[in-house]
């Protein structure tokens, strides 16, 4: 090490000011090409070198490749590709230790990249035990590198990798932020389109905002003859016809049996691909999976070899599922329309059937009254609630609310009551039910969709209510003139895997009232209102309603009919909000022990 250096860090604090000096230059950018560059400057204030470089490492292809270099020919630094345990590089990759060589001539292991090295300097840079890549410095000087510069050097290293790898993160976030953007703009434009044909050509002017294919094709899965039917298909902006696919057959065939994407850089030397046009070269076919079915494919063709990325990949991977949710929605759609020649659009449609799969109106179960009213915020409900009825001692409750509103909201909905279901059959225990019924929402996972529930147990006989909750806000027991609230707690259904849930009994008697509100009650917000505090009265634009007026008009109401407590709560929210319009969904199930 050259004089200078070694005084500069003659004291532990001086290497303790560099140390934080690489922190703070590592993590001023997010920009990757400025990181290493900023890397490649400070390690050449320590360490004298000829060659330097950059190389990150490939988990998939378990190999490194040069990102960032500095003197090394430009055919080197574009084309090199290095496995584990090649060269001095790829062996301190596969050891995930520095390795320093004096005499890169007397070493085996070393890739001749110039005549003129003499001594090469590599180490590993890892995260949290994870291979970032390798630092490699490389001097036409014997015995350039000491002991000293192998321990700055990694020292170095294990504060630059993380910047690294916070710089390739966010890369990736950002162009999954543009691929979201896109989904965000799928789900905006396809919301009201029923019509098939419709909403391929949207789909397919999407995509190509994306991807400049020069051929589209979208076939749909025909499981009675086994085959793909094309659907949609699109060259050069003008539509086509295409021949069907037998299952199986072809890439497009390939990628429906194996449920996975293909992608072909050179159709010319895939002996699987089915020629459908002269001048196609390259090739990628996606399956588009629903509820673990294959309904469909898309297939994206360029007359361009090696076209599509492994980037385009990625992108067509996350749009595939709400492609497929999309096609499969209006193709449902469609099927309605034609059976019953009154739908107008889908948030019609999902009002029907959340008409016919929630009550409206809940007859008085054993040992108890009932009063029920729900509303939407906008045209369709999130809320949800049923009554399963075991045996004339035993009724289930369920009462929860899905994330999100409108038509999606109310669908899932829709899958939890028809889980539930099947699933009371089964099992009585409210937490045992829970449980199964988040492992059976996993299974169908919806990207974004989850719900919070109560479900609860009354046991006529012994005049007991038992609850397990998902993140609902807990019942409310009102007993002569006292408020008693559950403590269960419990993380929402459709979210997590290997959930338990608890459980707790609620021993009730004559006349008790128990509450179930959903959020959108305490959360309505109300226009303006005076607040009067100790020292001044404040105007506040807006407020919630909240629990406290909540209880009161429970209690003001307690010796009126179930109904008639839920009709007041609605009442006083209404005269609470004014103008204000619904801020949620909003549900309440008043029940009195009998």
């Amino acid at each position: 090490m050259p004089k200078e250096q070694q005084v500069r860090f003659r004291e532990r604090a001086e290497l303790l000011d560099f140390l934080l000096e690489v922190s703070t230059v590592t993590a001023e950018t997010l920009d990757l090409d400025r990181l290493l560059a900023n890397v490649a400057e400070i390690v050449k204030e320590v360490i004298p070198y000829e060659l330097f470089a950059i190389l990150l490492y490939n988990e998939r292809a378990r190999s490194l490749r040069m990102r960032y270099s500095i003197g090394h020919r430009d055919e080197i630094a574009k084309n090199l590709n290095i496995g584990l345990g090649e060269g001095i590089t790829g062996t301190t990759a596969a050891s995930r230790q520095p390795i320093l060589v004096r005499d890169v001539r007397k070493d085996s292991r070393y890739l001749n990249a110039l005549d003129a090295v003499r001594a090469e300097l590599s180490v590993p840079m890892l995260v949290r035990g994870k291979l970032v890549g390798v630092i490699d410095l490389q001097s036409t000087r014997l015995n350039a590198f000491s002991e000293q510069d192998r321990a700055l050097l990694t020292l170095i290293a294990a504060r630059v990798g993380t910047a690294i790898d916070n710089a390739r993160l966010y890369r990736r976030v950002e162009r999954q932020n543009r691929t979201l953007r896109v989904l965000a703009h799928l789900s905006q434009e396809f919301s009201s389109i029923l019509d098939l044909d419709e909403l391929l050509s949207k789909i397919a002017s999407t995509v190509h905002a994306l991807i400049s294919f020069d051929a589209f094709s979208l076939f749909l899965v025909d499981a009675e003859r086994h085959l793909l039917r094309c659907r949609f298909s699109q060259r050069y902006d003008e539509r086509t016809t295409v021949e069907n696919i037998e299952m199986g057959k072809g890439i497009t065939g390939w990628a429906a049996d194996t449920r996975q994407v293909i992608r072909v850089p050179d159709v010319t030397r895939e002996p699987r691909y089915i020629a459908s046009h002269p001048d196609v070269r390259s090739e990628v076919a996606v399956p588009l999976v629903l509820h673990d079915r294959v309904i469909g494919v898309l297939d994206l063709e360029s007359m361009r070899p090696s076209f599509f990325t492994e980037d385009h990949v990625r992108a067509l991977t996350l749009l595939g599922p709400q492609i497929a949710t999309s096609v499969e929605n209006a193709r449902l759609y469609e099927e309605l329309r034609q059976r019953e020649h009154r739908l107008d659009q889908d948030l019609q449609a999902a009002f029907k059937l959340q008409s016919v799969l929630i009550p409206r109106a809940v007859s008085d179960v054993v040992g108890l009254e009932v009063g029920v009213r729900t509303r939407p915020a906008r045209a369709i409900s999130g809320d949800l609630y049923d009554f399963f009825e075991h045996s004339d001692e035993y009724t289930l409750i369920a009462f929860g609310d899905v994330s999100g509103k409108g038509a999606a909201a109310a669908l899932y909905g829709a899958l939890i009551s028809g889980l539930l279901r099947t699933l009371t059959r089964r099992r009585a225990r409210p937490a045992e039910l829970m449980k199964s019924l988040n492992e059976a929402l996993l299974e169908r996972k919806v990207d974004a969709q989850y719900a919070t529930l109560s479900l609860i147990l009354w046991a006529a006989d012994k005049r007991t209510f038992t609850v397990a909750n998902a993140g609902t806000l807990p019942p409310i027991l009102f007993r002569e003139g006292e408020i008693i609230s559950s403590r269960v707690a419990g993380v929402p259904i459709g979210l997590l895997e290997d959930q338990e849930y608890e459980q707790a009994e609620i021993e009730v008697q004559a006349e008790d009232l128990l509450l179930l509100c959903s959020d959108g009650i305490e959360d309505q917000l109300g226009k303006e209102a005076d607040i009067l505090t100790d020292e001044q009265v404040i105007t506040s634009d807006l407020e919630s309603y909240g629990r406290d007026r909540l209880e009161k008009v429970v209690t003001a109401n307690f010796q009126h009919s179930p109904q008639q407590i839920v009709d007041a709560i609605f009442a006083d929210i209404d005269l609470f909000r004014g103008a204000t319009s619904l801020t949620d969904d909003q549900t309440v199930i008043a029940l009195r022990v009998l």
